[in-house]
């Protein structure tokens, strides 16, 4: 990506004034400092609860982080330790084989239930791929204290020195020697502390729509009353060793084998909250409420489960005037593997395959998906002649409302007409706000990518959206200027009390808790740093909800069930947390949810519509068997999370 040099004085981007201070880092060059403007129904909610603020992580999946945890409440959680698949000390438990890894052969056409070709005898090794070796001046992790401190905004200072660890200190590419026995580990789940503890990078699984239908491994002829989905998740690291993240359309490497795609059993690993590892979600848990229900939204990684918690659905490739279009050709997924290999996509990649025509169940990959979807009663819910998105693609637009293609490249979808929930909240007058950190950095350069400056473009939903990036509001203030803003003016908004009604918050990728490029300390420490800033403020800290989740599980295994809504999800389950006055005592909530229970809060929380007639909002609270929380019996469902609550004590 291109440096930017930070020159004293001012200048102008596109109408915009951008103050630069001499020598100051990107990332904190001022862009604009025009307040979100506040709404004459911000105040007429259902519940005491007036502001929500939303935080999104990164690629953490619920057994991958809470997979041994307790409460402390005495309210049962699904996972891990309590399914008897691992012991307090993460070893082995009596159930262990409820999660027992297989190998598979899928050598003509995809199938998302592979033939099963026997158990692995121990997992591929997982490997460290580009996990930072070493401490460095020039990115995280940062050498020292102070060169974190200068560049890293989002911690509080007694928390930096967590933003200068977790280097590996041994060769990128290579298996990570620092997991206990990584060349023997069973198969099945593995602990990754001490060796690769919370405050450590390590390497990151795939997460990718194709090859997380083909982990789950969805089978109607699996399904039970318990697990109606039929889906025995038991093909992730045969997925991650076989594909990986995608070839773009290019031939196996030569001398092909386990550790050729840099993951091995990558997937496998959890963390020990009961051994001391992630200590701060563990203490918001025993302090508030978890949901152990709540799942990431599509199969796949971060750009579609992200369009999710602001869409509640897909987007679809178009002329960027709401004319679908078909996309280019080596744009189009193509799962079925290339000849004489075994599960090796054809055309599939973060330079390749993205789009699917999910209503043609001619198209490659489509027809095994729509077959199983209609054995378990499932409808797609795609619209003719749509291709849907399915993996990371950059925005349709940058952050000054340029259109995104001229500068970011073919892989773009075009901008989209479809709907959000920010333009429900513009209709009915409720403010909101999204607060991406780097945000100044990335609106003076869309390119600029180093020096803690690392904003996530496809993380913001809004930047998707022509209504948003080219609309403007009752005050002829540009939605882009007046509602996107960097974690800067979120600090300001908390210590002055004027936070608008809805607000979404997203790390940077130095503190996202991504693994490779971040870990979960950081993110703890940036999470705490906004949690501190709310409770500071009593007026504030009473009438707020604060959700703190992941965008998705990150291809990690997870033990829990999964619902199949349409053709996009759900996947695996990650972590919920609600940290408010209103869910206080170490509450496990059960109630089924998704990134689209978010946009259904905020509906049912300011009295307001859904987003479309087809958007997962439509969807009725799930109701259950008192013998299973887990399990919806009314058919597709997804809840607005309000039963997470009590608002009655």
């Amino acid at each position: 990506m291109i440096a930017q040099t930070c020159l004293a004085g001012a200048t102008t981007f596109h109408g915009e004034k951008v103050i630069k201070s001499e020598g100051a880092p990107p990332s904190q060059v001022l862009v604009h400092n025009i307040k979100t403007p506040m709404g004459r129904n911000d105040s007429k909610t259902t519940t005491p609860i007036k502001h929500v603020i939303i935080i999104v992580g990164e690629n953490r999946s619920f057994d991958h982080l809470y997979g041994t945890y307790v409460s402390p409440s005495g309210d049962p959680v699904l996972n891990l330790f309590s399914e008897g698949i691992v012991k307090a000390d993460g070893t082995p438990g009596p159930n262990f084989s409820k999660a027992q890894q297989m190998q598979a052969s899928d050598t003509d056409t995809f199938s998302v239930s592979p033939e099963i070709a026997g158990p692995y005898k121990k997992l591929p090794a997982p490997n460290l791929a580009f996990t930072p070796e070493a401490t460095s001046y020039a990115a995280a992790p940062w050498v020292n204290t102070q060169v974190a401190g200068q560049y890293d905004y989002g911690l509080l200072k007694k928390d930096l020195p967590a933003a200068t660890e977790g280097a590996s200190g041994l060769p990128q590419e290579t298996i990570d020697t620092r997991i206990n026995n990584a060349t023997k580990l069973p198969s099945g789940p593995f602990q990754l502390s001490p060796g690769v503890g919370s405050e450590d990078y390590a390497d990151s699984p795939v997460h990718r729509f194709y090859q997380m239908f083909q982990q789950l491994d969805c089978n109607v002829s699996y399904a039970t009353k318990a697990n109606p989905s039929g889906c025995r998740a038991d093909l992730f690291p045969w997925v991650e060793v076989t594909i990986g993240a995608g070839s773009n359309g290019n031939p196996p490497p030569k001398n092909f084998n386990e550790e050729t795609t840099l993951e091995g059993a990558t997937s496998m690993g959890f963390y020990n909250v009961q051994q001391g590892d992630a200590p701060y979600f563990k203490q918001l848990a025993d302090q508030y409420t978890l949901l152990d229900n709540y799942h990431q939204p599509a199969k796949g990684g971060t750009g579609l489960d992200s369009i999710y918690l602001g869409f509640a659905d897909d987007i679809w490739y178009s002329d960027g005037k709401g004319k679908a279009l078909t996309p280019p050709a080596n744009q189009i997924e193509n799962p079925d593997p290339m000849a004489s290999t075994n599960n090796w996509y054809s055309q599939d990649g973060y330079s390749g395959g993205s789009y699917s025509e999910c209503s043609d169940s001619a198209q490659k990959g489509v027809a095994s998906v729509n077959a199983y979807l209609s054995s378990v009663g499932v409808d797609p819910n795609c619209e003719a002649g749509h291709y849907y998105l399915l993996n990371n693609y950059n925005p349709g637009y940058v952050g000054n409302g340029d259109l995104a293609a001229k500068s970011q490249g073919p892989f773009t979808i075009p901008p989209s007409s479809t709907p959000s929930i920010a333009d429900v909240l513009n209709k009915y007058d409720v403010s909101w706000a999204y607060y991406g950190e780097a945000w100044n950095a990335y609106v003076n350069d869309p390119s600029y990518y180093a020096e803690g400056s690392e904003y996530c473009n496809i993380c913001n939903p809004f930047l998707y959206e022509t209504q948003i990036m080219r609309g403007k509001n009752k005050d002829g203030v540009p939605y882009r200027i007046a509602n996107l803003h960097d974690t800067t003016d979120l600090y300001d908004a908390l210590r002055t009390g004027e936070l608008p009604a809805v607000s979404y918050v997203k790390p940077s990728g130095v503190n996202d808790g991504h693994p490779e490029s971040s870990q979960v300390a950081e993110l703890e420490g940036f999470i705490k740093k906004i949690v501190t800033e709310v409770q500071a403020n009593k007026k504030l800290a009473n009438s707020t909800a604060i959700l703190i989740t992941f965008d998705e599980g990150g291809g990690y295994y997870d033990s829990g069930y999964v619902q199949q809504l349409d053709f996009f999800g759900d996947g695996t389950r990650i972590p919920m947390l609600i940290v408010s006055p209103w869910t206080k005592g170490g509450h496990i909530s059960h109630v089924y949810s998704d990134h689209a229970s978010i946009p259904k809060f905020i509906e049912a929380n300011w009295g307001l519509p859904t987003i479309t007639g087809r958007s997962r909002d439509n969807m009725p609270n799930p109701i259950t068997d008192p013998k299973d929380p887990y399990v919806p019996t009314n058919g597709r469902s997804i809840s607005d999370m309000m039963a997470a609550f009590n608002f009655h004590s």
